[in-house]
C-alpha cells in the first residue's frame, strides 16, 4: 500500500518496494535484459520473461550456420556417393566373354578388356589406374581383365594378344581398337580414356 504524509517541505509519497536484491536487473547490450538473479524463473517488473542476450546471439548463430549448411548441400553434389575405383571383373573363358559381349550389345555399351599377366610389372602398376578410370565411366562402359596365364589359350587367341598389357575396346561383339601399354602409365591411361570416349553412345 502507498500513503501520502505531510511534511514541512511538502507532500512525501511513501510506498512498498520489492526487495532489489531479489529482482535487480540491468539493460542488456543486445536490447534485452540480463537478470542478476541466478534463478531461471526470474522475470522483469513488467511480467515478461528476461532474455539472455548472449544465448540469443548463440541461437541466431546456429540458425545462420544451419542455413549455410543447407545452401552448401543444395549447391554442391554429393560426391561421396560416387565410387573412386571399380574393380575389374576377371574373364575366365570364351563362353563368359560371349555372354558379356551380348549383354553389352543389348545396352549399346562398349566393353574394355585389360589383357595382363601376374608376372608383368607394368600390368600390376597399371591395374589400379585402370580401375580408377572404370569408376569414371561407371554405368557407361564396363571394364574387365584377363590373366593370360590362367585362361585357355583359345581365349587369348581370340583377343589376338601378343604383348602385355594390352587394353582393348569391344563393341557390337567385336574388337574395335586397342592400346598396348609399353610406355608410361599415365600416357596409357590417357590413351585408353580417349579410346573409350570414341565408342560411347
Amino acid at each position: 500500500m502507498a500513503a501520502l504524509t505531510a511534511c514541512s517541505h511538502g507532500i512525501v509519497y511513501t510506498g512498498e518496494f520489492h526487495n532489489r536484491g531479489q529482482h535487480q536487473q540491468q539493460a542488456g547490450s543486445s536490447g534485452g535484459f540480463f537478470s542478476l538473479n541466478n534463478s531461471p524463473s526470474s522475470s522483469s517488473a513488467s511480467g515478461f520473461p528476461l532474455f539472455d542476450g548472449r544465448r540469443n546471439r548463440e541461437c541466431s548463430g546456429k540458425k545462420i550456420s544451419r542455413k549455410r549448411d543447407l545452401r552448401a548441400d543444395g549447391f554442391w553434389p554429393d560426391l561421396r556417393s560416387r565410387p573412386t575405383s571399380v574393380e575389374m571383373e576377371p574373364i575366365t573363358d570364351s563362353e563368359q566373354l560371349d555372354q558379356i559381349l551380348l549383354h553389352a550389345q543389348e545396352l549399346a555399351q562398349p566393353v574394355v578388356i585389360d589383357w595382363m599377366a601376374s608376372w608383368c610389372r607394368k600390368c600390376i602398376y597399371l591395374k589400379p589406374k585402370l580401375e580408377k578410370l572404370a569408376a569414371e565411366f561407371d554405368t557407361k562402359a564396363k571394364f574387365y581383365c584377363v590373366d593370360v596365364n590362367k585362361v585357355p589359350q583359345t581365349l587369348v587367341k581370340r583377343g589376338n594378344i601378343s604383348k602385355m598389357p594390352t587394353i582393348q575396346v569391344w563393341k557390337d561383339g567385336e574388337m574395335k581398337e586397342e592400346v598396348i601399354g609399353g610406355h608410361k602409365g599415365w600416357l596409357v591411361v590417357e590413351e585408353v580414356q580417349a579410346m573409350v570416349h570414341k565408342f560411347l553412345c
